[in-house]
C-alpha cells in the first residue's frame, strides 16, 4: 500500500509565539482606565476614605498587569 521510505511532506518552521508583558509596555498611568476613573472621580467627590472599594478594585486590576502595587 505505503511506502515506508517515502520522504515526508516537508513542514515549514513555525515561529516562536511572542510573549506578552503588558507591564512593560503599558505605562501606570494608562493601564486600568476602567477602575481609574471611577476611583479618581470617587476620591474627588467623597475622599479616599470613602472609596476604599473602588482604590481596592484599581490596586487589583494593575497587579494583574503585572505591576506592583
Amino acid at each position: 500500500m505505503g511506502n515506508a521510505n517515502a520522504p515526508a511532506a516537508p513542514v515549514a518552521p513555525t515561529a516562536p509565539a511572542p510573549t506578552i508583558e503588558p507591564a512593560k509596555k503599558l505605562k501606570p498611568c494608562c493601564a486600568c482606565p476602567e477602575t481609574r476613573g471611577p476611583r479618581d472621580e470617587c476620591i474627588v467627590l467623597k475622599g479616599e476614605e470613602n472609596c476604599k472599594d473602588l482604590i481596592e478594585a484599581h490596586k487589583e486590576c494593575m497587579r494583574k498587569l503585572g505591576f506592583k502595587v
